[in-house]
C-alpha cells in the first residue's frame, strides 16, 4: 500500500476518533448524572447495595422508582444518609459534612428522574394570580411568608411533586379532615360564638385559632356549645371553580416557588393535611 495512501487513513480515523471523543464529551455535559457532585462517592458508597442505577440489589432496596423513598423529602433522605438504617443493614455516614450530604441527595433525585426541571405547563405570573386571586388559595396557604396560616406553607412543596400530582391533589374530592385540621365552630356560656381551626384539645380546654390568627384558649366546662365541623378545610369544588388552563397556571406557579439551595423543604403534603 502507499505510503500517502495509508497516511491519508491514519488522518481519517484520528479525525473519526476525534469527533467521537467530542460527540461523548458532548453528551457527558448535557447528562446531570454525569456531571453530579454525588456520582462519584454514590458509586464507591452506595451503588454495591443500591445498584449502579439505585433500582437496588439482593442486598439493599430500590431506592430510585420506589415511590415511598421518591416521597421522602431531601432532608429526610440527608437524615437516613447520615444515620443509616441499622436495622436494615444500613451504616451511617457520619463522617460526610453539609455539602457532601447535598451532592449525594442531589444524585439520588438524577437517579429518580428528578435531576432536570420539569417542564411548566402553563403560565406561572398567571398561576400567582390565581393563588392570591381566583383560586383563594392564599387564604389558607402561603407562599414564600405571603398569605393564610390555616393551612401548610406550599412554598417547597413541588420540590417533591410534579405538575401532575399538584393538579391532581388541587382537584381531588371528596376530602375527609385530618384530625390536625378540623374545624370547629363553639359558643361560650356568656353567648359569644367562635369559628376556627382546632389546634389543641384535652379533657378540660381547647385552643381555636380563628380566620384574624388570634389564639383563644377556652375552658370547656365554660362552652354552651361546641361542634366539630365536617366540612374539610380546602374546598372540593376546583374542578369545577378553575378551567384546565388556569389548573395548569396554578400547578405552574407552585413549581416556581422552592428554593433550590434549600434541601430541607418544610411543608407537608397535601395528602398528609387531609385525608
Amino acid at each position: 500500500m502507499r505510503a500517502d495512501l495509508i497516511w491519508q487513513r491514519c488522518i481519517g480515523l484520528a479525525l473519526i476518533m476525534l469527533a467521537l471523543t467530542e460527540l461523548g464529551l458532548a453528551q457527558a455535559n448535557d447528562n446531570p448524572a454525569l456531571n453530579s457532585e454525588g456520582r462519584i462517592p454514590f458509586n464507591t458508597s452506595c451503588s454495591e447495595c443500591h445498584g449502579l442505577d439505585g433500582r437496588g440489589t439482593d442486598k439493599a432496596i430500590d431506592i430510585a422508582t420506589s415511590a415511598s423513598i421518591r416521597n421522602l423529602t431531601d432532608s429526610q433522605i440527608a437524615s437516613i444518609i447520615s444515620e443509616g438504617v441499622i436495622e436494615e443493614g444500613m451504616p451511617a455516614f457520619r463522617s460526610l459534612n453539609e455539602n457532601q450530604l447535598r451532592a449525594l441527595v442531589g444524585y439520588v433525585r438524577i437517579l429518580q428522574g428528578k435531576g432536570e426541571p420539569e417542564v411548566l405547563p402553563g403560565d406561572p405570573k398567571r398561576g400567582q394570580e390565581i393563588f392570591f386571586g381566583k383560586g383563594d388559595c392564599g387564604r389558607c396557604h402561603s407562599v414564600a411568608g405571603r398569605g393564610g396560616f390555616m393551612g401548610p406553607d406550599l412554598t417547597n412543596h413541588a420540590m417533591t411533586s410534579s405538575a401532575e400530582a399538584i393538579r391532581e391533589e388541587i382537584i381531588r374530592s371528596p376530602r375527609v379532615p385530618a384530625v390536625r385540621y378540623r374545624m370547629a365552630a363553639l359558643t361560650t356560656s356568656a353567648g359569644v360564638r367562635f369559628e376556627g381551626l382546632v389546634r389543641n384539645e384535652d379533657n378540660f380546654s381547647i385552643q381555636l385559632q380563628t380566620a384574624d390568627g388570634n389564639f383563644h384558649l377556652l375552658r370547656k366546662n365554660a362552652l354552651k356549645s361546641f361542634e366539630y365541623s365536617n366540612v374539610p378545610l380546602m374546598p372540593t369544588d376546583y374542578r369545577t371553580r378553575l378551567s384546565d388552563s388556569e389548573l395548569n397556571d396554578l400547578a405552574s406557579y407552585l413549581l416556581t416557588t422552592p428554593d433550590k439551595k434549600n434541601t430541607a423543604p418544610l411543608h407537608k403534603k397535601w395528602e398528609e393535611d387531609e385525608e
